[in-house]
């Protein structure tokens, strides 16, 4: 499989616009089962001639063009080939090369993007170059990305380990809203119950322990690609507080139906949350 993947490399970095094809995701990694998905990252500058990529999927595979599946993860196409899924996955070189001088900055975006719950964190895109094969570089553009990227920007680092401040606040606001100090619309759910807003602590619980995955991914110099499989890295780095995985899976599988529950589980969230700041900022 790997020979035709190859191949299907070489005919890509062929069609007008691309620029060259890596190998991405747990193939590239190392890190696959037999059944995993083959991921490209199809890189491609200015006008990319559609109709060649259309050809080069062939027959009944639908291509979808720049844009086409949300404003980060861009567009592509999904085959399969000998009963295997390749997902192809569009990446603009020129955004990909903005994002990598942001990161050297210690600048980053949190973006929208549907299949992306915790919203797409724009160091993605560095990562993806960091992690990936090059399969097809004609100019040897993305050989020298990969280059750069291989060592993690210390002002990004710096940035996303300070952005772990967010999480306490959420759980703060949640609290508040539990403890009845929101609105009248927020304070009472179909049972009647003040305060008992599942939906808007669960949401908050989420989003806090997302951002505290993320700065132990930044704080251990580790590139983080995706919301999934994120927690069971971050719980094993070096400045995750003991049991910060489990922990973290209580509190969600069972955040508790009624104000007194929610606010208990909050208070959990809390305690967890100023060891994990502790341990990046100690």
């Amino acid at each position: 499989m790997r020979t035709v993947i190859e191949k299907m490399a070489g005919q890509l970095a062929a069609v007008p616009g691309v620029v060259g094809v890596m190998l991405g995701g747990s193939r590239a990694r190392g890190e696959h089962r037999p059944g995993s998905d083959w991921d490209l990252g199809v890189y491609y500058r200015g006008e990319l001639d559609l109709d060649g990529l259309r050809e080069a999927a062939g027959p009944g595979v639908e291509v979808t063009g720049p844009g086409g599946w949300g404003p980060w993860v861009n567009g592509g196409a999904w085959l399969r080939v000998d009963g295997v899924a390749v997902d192809w996955i569009l990446r603009d070189l020129d955004r990909v090369q903005r994002v990598w001088e942001d990161c050297r900055e210690g600048r980053y975006e949190v973006g929208v993007q549907p299949g992306h719950p915790l919203g797409f964190w724009s160091p993605c895109y560095a990562g993806e170059v960091a992690h990936g094969q090059v399969l097809a570089d004609p100019t040897g553009e993305l050989t020298r990305l990969k280059e750069q990227t291989a060592v993690y920007p210390e002002p990004l680092r710096g940035a996303l380990t300070a952005a772990a401040w967010e999480a306490g606040f959420l759980l703060d606001v949640a609290a508040k809203s539990v403890n009845g100090a929101a609105g009248a619309e927020g304070t009472a759910g179909a049972s009647g119950t003040a305060g008992a807003d599942a939906l808007y602590v669960s949401l908050c619980l989420s989003r806090a322990f997302g951002v505290l995955v993320q700065a132990l991914y930044a704080h251990d110099r580790r590139w983080c690609l995706n919301e999934k499989g994120s927690l069971a890295v971050a719980e094993r780095l070096a400045a995750a507080p003991p049991d910060f995985g489990p922990r973290v899976r209580a509190l969600l599988a069972a955040p508790g139906a009624t104000a007194e529950e929610l606010a208990a589980t909050l208070a959990r969230a809390r305690e967890l949350t100023r060891e994990t700041v502790a341990a990046l900022t100690g």
